[in-house]
């Protein structure tokens, strides 16, 4: 028979561990239950859930993961608003394109984006997306004529595509905005398949008539870019394609204070009696002369923004009538 003072003595030394594994054990289940205030926007959220076995306990963690969308940074009364002037149209890969350029555009404070979709209506998918952005846009649509779309046995490559679709973007502009309005802004041009740094878009909310930068990818060089003099002027154009053209410069290449496109409602892209690579030349000709240009981007010695294009996807696989879903979108 123990002694009852050796009893005493192994209850003194049992009694705080059994106490102290109760209360970690109970601690450890309210920090695993999911609480209801875990939920916040603004970022990723994580709860713990508790799963546990009827045979062996073990505890099991299950992470719930949730985002919700960044919105563009509140609008201000300060800031020249830029309107982005995007024509697209339908292709395996114009969802993607578009998903890339909005992420970059809902970094854009003070940001119009003007999307135009070459089509006879306006498309479910490109709706929803625009919707689903959060970004101040107009969605327009109208379709290219069939004798001016690209056809795969072209010979000449440089038929001009998007014109119609800028021109109709050009006149929502004039018919939105009068030529006296006190709000200023910035019309630039970007074209779906581009790589934009946002850089840019500060560069170019301070144009006063045409600002111009360098535009990477384009006419087989690493970059395109006008000629800057010592004394911050252009001069000239660093190309190889048609160097003497007006206005030998890409589409993304330049932006166009909103003033001067209410103040000369005659000038628009041409269509008709223009080479490829005269579109930009078309517009500029009309608004400004060489001497007016204004060089950005380190008096264009940075590229801030790059001619990247998505490669075609290869679809071999999916055959005639389709091998996976076609409702799913993509």
């Amino acid at each position: 028979m123990p002694k009852r003072r050796d009893i005493v003595a192994i209850v003194l030394i049992v009694l705080p561990w059994t106490l102290l594994i109760t209360v970690w054990h109970q601690s450890t289940i309210t920090l695993l239950a999911p609480r209801k205030d875990d939920k916040q926007e603004g970022g990723l959220n994580f709860a713990l859930k508790e799963s546990c076995s009827l045979h062996n306990r073990d505890i099991i963690e299950v992470v719930r993961t949730e985002y919700v969308y960044s919105r563009p940074p509140p609008w201000s009364d300060l800031l020249p608003t830029i309107h982005v002037i995007t024509p697209t149209y339908s292709r395996p890969v114009q969802k993607a394109e578009l998903t890339r350029l909005s992420n970059t555009f809902l970094h854009v404070p003070n940001l119009h984006w003007i999307l135009v979709e070459d089509s006879q209506r306006k498309t479910a998918l490109v709706s929803r997306l625009l919707q689903d952005t959060g970004l101040n846009y107009t969605h327009l649509n109208v379709e290219t004529p069939r004798n001016y779309k690209i056809r795969p046995d072209a010979k000449d490559p440089r038929i001009p595509r998007g014109t119609i679709q800028r021109n109709l973007a050009l006149r929502l502009l004039r018919e939105t905005f009068s030529v006296n309005n006190s709000q200023p802004g910035v019309v630039f041009f970007a074209d779906d398949d581009n790589t934009y740094s946002l850089e840019l878009f500060e560069e170019m909310r301070s144009t006063k008539k045409v600002s111009v930068w360098p535009v990477a990818f384009v006419g087989g060089l690493r970059y395109e870019s006008p000629k800057v003099n010592n004394l911050g002027k252009v001069y000239g154009w660093k190309t190889v394609f048609d160097p003497h053209r007006p206005f030998a410069i890409d589409m993304a290449g330049f932006a166009v204070n909103l003033h001067l496109i209410l103040s000369k409602p005659q000038a628009y892209f041409k269509l008709r009696g223009v080479k490829g690579g005269y579109q930009e030349s078309s517009l500029l000709k009309e608004l400004v002369d060489l001497n007016d240009l204004e060089p950005k981007a380190a008096n264009c010695t940075k590229v801030l923004v790059w001619h990247t294009r998505t490669e075609k996807p290869v679809l071999v696989n999916e055959g005639k009538k389709g091998f996976t879903d076609s409702n799913v979108e993509i």
